[in-house]
């Protein structure tokens, strides 16, 4: 192709002695890092009491148990990238800057002082940039790593007015004491704070308008992405988990949380219908996943967020990590589109119900009339989803399908009802891990238009209508500067 100016970046293999030895050194630390976060994990639950360095370092519950997800997915990131990144002129840099993005966002969990907090936020955003635009001889990816590299940048601006805030109206220099004198914020001063907490949030899980850095990433390697999609867009819900008291302070700012996270969870599911690849269908389901994440929050529930954060970050590890077999391999099996039978309909429905119910009993949240009722019931119409996903396809047959659904649907539900206690336990003494808010007016009228929109989705009304086709798909599209526009664009040489 006529102007082209980059150097190639990848070529023949390295011999065995060539290869440099940082790969391997740094993939031998990074599961030494989760052995030993284990080990954290194990002790914090066995011993009591503090451990801190004051005023600058605070482990508790939530950071260990941080330690162990993050450091499990950095090794595996790091094992998948020996072969995927062999023979690339980057992969010294690219493992450097795994390691580098994993070290970060092992002390932003265990920062007390808020300065240092910050700065982890920061590193951990710029990190990120650099791994999206890891082929530096591709405009492409320079380009996503400038998008990117500007919604963090703009996510730690605003974490450092609302950290600033806090300090101005506290004289708290840490998030433990921030947390502590929560009770006295009040006025214009808790406002900025709390709303640029939120809108920090928003931004670094991607949510809706905030996505679109997320879906112009798609020049990230793919293990940069199953990082990025399995670690990194889970600190909204950490950052609103750690400023918990700060951002309960106020009914109407937890029920506006749970818009924003409403708003994102049916768009992403909407925008996931016209992407025509399987990264950018990845990356929207991302985008509505983020948002149940922080309806959660919203509704009062952290441990339920971070409950979801660590099981999404599996899910979505993997789906990438195995994207390439994806496509390769096609669709797993056909899909029965004639509908849904009554027996079918009621079979899906019944299921949907048992697995509120079982949430509800197990977990003890929507047994009372609190906030507690809309989380058992995002889990009752997730379980229907799925069971309705299921009943689709045509493996079995339809009495095989009716009969297996309930079989593994509420088993599994049970099964994360019991890891939702297990880390609600782990976080045993993190502030305000549960804080149910009264349900009002306001909570029933957003409930029942999520409801009407989720069910005006699955029934395909939306397809109906040419402009909200034509508004999704435009909505859906990466930045510009970051699309290959020529298929000779791909050929390096």
């Amino acid at each position: 192709m006529s102007g082209r100016t980059s150097k190639p970046t990848v070529g023949a293999l390295r011999e065995a002695g060539e290869s440099s030895p940082v790969p391997a050194v740094l993939t031998w630390l990074a599961w030494s890092l989760f052995a030993a976060s284990v080990a954290a994990l194990v002790a914090r639950v066995r011993l009591e009491g503090a451990w801190e360095l004051p005023g600058a370092v605070a482990v508790d519950g939530l950071t260990v148990l941080l330690w162990v997800v993050v450091t499990f997915f950095s090794g595996v990131v790091h094992s998948y990238s020996r072969r995927y990144m062999a023979g690339s002129a980057h992969e010294t840099a690219f493992f450097g800057t795994v390691f580098a993005f994993t070290l970060a966002v092992i002390a932003l969990v265990a920062a007390d002082h808020v300065a240092l907090f910050w700065l982890c936020w920061l590193a951990m955003g710029l990190a990120m940039a650099r791994l999206i635009g890891a082929v530096d001889g591709w405009p492409q990816a320079r380009a996503a790593a400038s998008v990117a590299r500007r919604s963090f940048l703009a996510s730690s601006a605003l974490l450092g007015v609302a950290l600033a805030t806090l300090w101005w109206a506290t004289g708290a220099t840490t998030v433990s004491g921030v947390a502590a004198s929560a009770d006295g914020l009040g006025g214009p001063a808790w406002f900025v704070a709390a709303a640029a907490l939120v809108l920090a949030a928003m931004i670094q899980s991607a949510l809706v308008p905030f996505h679109g850095w997320l879906l112009s990433s798609m020049t990230a390697p793919t293990p940069a992405s199953a990082l990025m999609h399995a670690g990194f867009v889970n600190a909204g819900g950490v950052l609103l988990t750690r400023f918990a008291p700060v951002v309960t302070a106020d009914a109407t700012l937890m029920l506006a949380v749970v818009v924003a996270g409403a708003t994102s969870a049916l768009l992403g599911k909407l925008l996931k219908t016209v992407q025509p690849d399987v990264k950018g269908e990845l990356g929207c389901s991302t985008v509505g996943q983020m948002g149940f994440m922080i309806m959660q929050a919203g509704l009062g529930f952290f441990g339920a967020a971070i409950t979801h954060l660590i099981v999404h970050g599996f899910y979505k590890a993997y789906h990438f990590l195995s994207a390439g077999e994806e496509v390769e391999l096609g669709a797993p099996g056909e899909e029965d589109r004639s509908g849904t039978s009554a027996v079918g309909a009621v079979v899906v429905l019944a299921t949907g119900l048992a697995g509120g119910a079982t949430f509800a009993v197990l977990t003890g949240k929507g047994t009372s009339v609190d906030s507690g009722l809309l989380l058992a019931a995002l889990v009752a119409l997730t379980t229907l989803h799925a069971a309705r996903s299921a009943l689709r396809q045509t493996a079995l047959s339809p009495a095989a399908r009716y009969g297996a659904i309930p079989l593994v649907f509420l088993p599994a539900i049970a099964g994360y009802a019991l890891v939702y206690e297990a880390v609600s336990s782990v976080l045993a003494g993190v502030p305000m891990v549960s804080a149910p808010t009264e349900l009002t007016a306001l909570h029933a009228l957003v409930a029942v238009a999520f409801l009407a929109a989720y069910v005006a989705t699955e029934t395909g009304v939306h397809e109906r209508s040419e402009r909200l086709y034509v508004a999704l798909l435009n909505a859906g599209q990466p930045a510009p500067e970051t699309v290959l526009t020529a298929t000779e664009e791909y050929n390096e040489y």
